[in-house]
């Protein structure tokens, strides 16, 4: 009797360490889970500058920007509205981490050309990462004439900027990105205007409901142009998904709305009444 209770006992505890051993061999070969966050921003812009949303690959975007004149110019003026500036651009996905885009703006008559790339990705699961960052840099080129006296090459018309990308999806409802912004400028229009001027980027989005979202932004700048009195961008957008329309109504003390001049060249006094109402419109193909 012993000696078969014995037998019965090593029988089991093979089979458990079999057992065992499978679950583990299952549990090496099984794929391993990981989600790729999506959607952080409605679109690629947060309001003036860019999000870390890229286009998908060969897909094309065409983005009509509009900056009126300041509120406070009054009824004369109708409140801005007989002054403004444009911005026509096209963007494209040349892969889905890699985005093309190509810009004019009737400000200062500026082209202006970009690559962003995103180097890393929002990941939940398996080998989860916490946040998203992507890389983005654009030389613009001012092609207005200069007034007599103050004649430039058109290497001292060009500008350049570099920014990191860096955001997070909280949750359904909340996104947030910081973007730390360097801006060179070839040319400076007085001896104690910077070359170089350093700017810290934040940006935010709350998601009101499945179209429509609200988002701000704000850029601190650690060196500033003292030839034009500039402050820093402050700006507020209401973002409307319309099938393959991403509509944003826009109040900012910025009316340009290209990098080098948003973030350096703003003048307005945002709590003072210096807000431009605008408004950018994009459609993917």
């Amino acid at each position: 009797m012993k000696k078969i209770f014995l037998t019965a006992f090593f029988m089991l505890a093979s089979l458990q360490l079999c057992s065992q051993d499978l679950l583990d061999i299952l549990e090496r070969e099984a794929p391993k889970m990981e989600n790729i966050v999506s959607a952080t921003f409605k679109g690629t812009r947060i309001v003036n500058g860019h999000s870390i949303e890229n286009r998908k690959n060969k897909e094309l975007e065409f983005i009509i920007s509009h900056r009126f004149g300041r509120v406070n110019t009054g009824f004369e003026e109708l409140f801005g509205l007989d002054q403004a500036n444009i911005r026509f651009a096209l963007e494209y996905g040349l892969t889905d981490d890699l985005t093309v885009g190509l810009g004019r703006s009737s400000f200062e008559k500026t082209y202006d050309g970009y690559l962003k790339y995103s180097l890393l990705k929002q990941k939940t699961g398996t080998n989860a990462f916490p946040f998203a960052v992507s890389l983005f840099g654009s030389v613009a080129a001012k092609s207005q004439k200069a007034i007599a006296g103050s004649e430039r090459t058109f290497a001292e018309s060009l500008f350049y900027v570099g920014q990191v990308l860096i955001a997070k999806k909280v949750n359904s409802s909340l996104s947030v990105q910081v973007t730390p912004t360097y801006v060179h400028r070839n040319l400076a229009t007085i001896a104690a205007d910077p070359h170089d001027i350093f700017a810290l980027g934040v940006g935010t989005r709350v998601k009101l409901s499945k179209r429509v979202s609200l988002n701000a932004e704000y850029y601190q700048q650690f060196q500033k142009l003292t030839s034009i009195n500039a402050r820093n961008s402050l700006a507020f957008g209401v973002d409307i998904e319309t099938g393959g329309h991403v509509f944003q109504i826009i109040l900012s003390n910025a009316i340009t709305m290209v990098e080098k001049s948003f973030i350096t060249e703003t003048t307005g006094n945002f709590f003072g009444g210096d807000i431009h109402l605008g408004f950018n419109l994009s459609r993917t193909f």
